[in-house]
């Protein structure tokens, strides 16, 4: 499943290529078929993320607040299969897809930090043959069970798979919104909601940290490498946790997933301990500590990387470096 670091890199995306366009909304495959055709001709007004759920606000006019009565917002799930993928001509620079792995081969998908500048969708083209210069291009045929064509003047974004695409209006948006944790990601994210919600509760550390009302957009990846990194046992129940290693634990994932969205990669090992070269057959020592490295010598002690199934999900970690 995409983790938050992809659901805004996505919402950065489509407000880059949309935000302010008015758009033809579609659902070739029918299933969005009604809220289709009540956001078609409308404007988008820019696209959020929150953890690992993505907004789009729409509306008749490019310069209402969006909590205004007539702004109508999709809320979009990715869950395990969706994607985004995106064509258009020599003027719609996009990557060819964001999601489910879906991406062709040597394509990086890379766009700028939050708050660094620069265009999100910076030389991104993942596209053969070369788009066709404006005005001598036509959108493709939809592949497979397209629920929902976002179509601009010169390219068009096709959503498959989701697990789930809504219509709310704002305050069905403010209430998906206060069921979920902080988001290391958003500007508006307190770290103390983070550090009570975990100190209130008697689950183990790598349980909360998946629980997307605890802490919004962490995936299994995150979840293993952040408590690598800062030293702790995945097992330690959340009320054993002083609010200082906590903070400890936002204050990683914060630049973490912020590389996460500039370059479309999780990579968490510092440079200094990537091996060099690579293990033979352990080419995630170059940019995990434990994640998927189960049974290979942790980078910086040598013990074997111990795996467990935890809530469904695989869980890594090092027993001597995360012993306590």
């Amino acid at each position: 499943m995409p983790e938050g670091h992809t659901v805004h890199r996505l919402a950065d995306a489509l407000t880059e290529l949309y935000g302010g366009q008015r758009l033809e909304v579609s659902s070739p495959q029918g299933r969005f078929a009604a809220g289709a055709a009540r956001l078609n001709g409308q404007i988008l007004l820019g696209a959020q993320a929150h953890g690992k759920q993505l907004f789009l606000p729409f509306a008749p006019a490019p310069d209402l607040p969006q909590d205004a009565p007539d702004v109508t917002w999709v809320r979009i799930h990715l869950g395990l299969y969706g994607s985004w993928t995106f064509a258009g001509d020599s003027a719609f620079t996009a990557p060819h897809s964001i999601g489910a792995p879906r991406r062709r081969v040597g394509e990086r998908g890379e766009h700028a930090l939050a708050h660094g500048g620069g265009s999100a969708l910076s030389g991104l083209d993942g596209r053969e043959p070369a788009p066709a210069a404006p005005g001598q291009w036509a959108p493709p045929e939809p592949r497979g069970a397209v629920r929902l064509r976002l179509a601009g003047e010169h390219g068009v974004a096709d959503l498959t798979g989701p697990t789930a695409c809504e219509l709310l209006d704002a305050d069905g948006v403010a209430a998906v919104r206060r069921r979920l944790g902080p988001d290391p990601l958003r500007p508006d994210a307190d770290p103390k909601d983070f550090i009570t919600g975990v100190r209130r509760r008697k689950r183990t550390i790598g349980e909360l940290l998946m629980d997307q009302s605890i802490l919004a957009g962490v995936g299994n990846i995150y979840r293993a490498e952040v408590l690598f990194r800062v030293g702790l046992s995945p097992f330690r129940q959340g009320k054993r946790i002083s609010a200082k290693r906590l903070q400890e634990i936002w204050d990683d994932l914060v630049p973490l997933m912020e590389y996460g969205v500039a370059t479309g990669f999780i990579t968490t090992v510092d440079a200094a301990e990537a091996p060099e070269p690579l293990p033979e057959g352990d080419a995630e020592a170059g940019r995990w500590y434990v994640y998927h490295r189960a049974l290979r010598p942790c980078l910086r002690c040598g013990t074997r990387i111990a795996e467990r199934e935890v809530g469904g999900r695989r869980l890594f970690w090092c027993p001597t470096c995360q012993a306590y």
